[in-house]
């Protein structure tokens, strides 16, 4: 520091901020010598909470804006000190089960529709993380060191903002893994205690099936005898295009899509909505309103993942 100067003033941390991923592996990790710390894997839409001096900011992994559609968890954000900067899964609860398919229904809610679903959908914001607190960036703490600030942050709010559960004894975390699927939580992330937050794949998650559930907002082709669907996945944004359907699930689709209300077609002048294929490729797909949720398997190659629509999933 020079002398007569004070420090340099904080710098907010704002959106779009790029966040941090996990790895899938098939088996508990070898900690190789590090302390681990196991999380339970929730199945929800990735949102960064950001409470300025006068604001509060939802930011989508993508890092699009999506505080509109959380009218609830905004409200909920605005008791955080400003500065704060949280990072996490909305999750919505129907049945004493985590429900992605209500989740999804959330993330897309109009603006006009949004008041109305958190009434009958109300979220919970599962932290995992906290980048910033006071206007201070903490990305390059050690998790430890980011966990006990956010605990202690949280502390005095409860629901709907609370950190998720965290352990660091791999029996308890064995526990967890074979019992949480009960309700509705697939797996565990897992994180070495000193790490910094870095953007990319620098996590770890252990899922039991290699097959999760995703939601259908779009079709490839005719709207009801489809070639493909657009789909969105748990923790993520932006749409992915599944390879083509068998016969046996497209005739399920096709079936499910006449029961479902025809939406408004977009006017002429707006191009149709696009989603990526497994090889990178945009695909215009006639978008559907999320009601279907579909059982999907992820194989991945060296540069791209497949997604392989493989049932219907019935509603509850």
């Amino acid at each position: 520091m020079i002398p007569g100067f004070g420090p340099p003033p904080r710098m907010p941390l704002l959106p779009p901020v790029e966040v941090a991923l996990a790895r899938p592996v098939h088996a508990f990790p070898d900690p190789a010598g590090k302390r681990l710390a196991y999380e339970p894997k929730f199945d929800g839409h990735r949102v960064l909470i950001f409470r300025t001096e006068d604001d509060v900011l939802l930011q989508a992994r993508s890092g699009r804006i999506v505080t509109t559609a959380f009218p609830d968890l905004r409200a909920a954000a605005e008791r955080l000190p400003a500065g704060t900067v949280l990072d996490g899964e909305v999750v919505v609860w129907t049945g004493g089960r985590t429900d992605f398919a209500a989740v999804q229904k959330r993330a897309a809610a109009t603006r006009a529709r949004a008041a109305r679903l958190a009434r009958e959908l109300p979220a919970s914001y599962a932290a995992f993380d906290l980048l910033a607190a006071g206007g201070e960036d903490l990305r390059p703490l050690a998790y430890e060191r980011r966990r006990a600030r956010l605990v202690a942050l949280l502390e005095p709010y409860g629901p709907p903002l609370q950190p998720v559960p965290m352990t660091t004894d791999p029996e308890l975390a064995a526990t967890w893994y074979d019992t949480l699927p009960a309700s509705g939580v697939e797996g565990l992330v897992i994180k070495s205690l000193g790490q910094p937050y870095r953007a990319g794949r620098h996590w770890w998650k252990l899922r039991h099936s290699e097959t999760r559930e995703a939601v259908v907002v779009g079709v490839v082709g005719p709207r009801y005898h489809p070639r493909s669907l657009a789909l969105v996945l748990p923790g993520a944004d932006d749409p992915v295009v599944s390879t083509p359907l068998s016969p046996a699930v497209r005739a399920q689709i096709t079936a499910a899509l006449r029961g479902l209300p025809a939406p408004a077609e977009p006017p002429g002048t707006e191009p149709a909505p696009t989603a990526m294929d497994m090889v990178g490729t945009e695909i215009s797909y006639r978008p559907v309103a999320p009601e279907l949720t579909v059982e999907v398997r992820r194989d991945s190659t060296a540069r791209h993942a497949a997604t392989t629509v493989m049932r219907l999933r019935a509603p509850e």
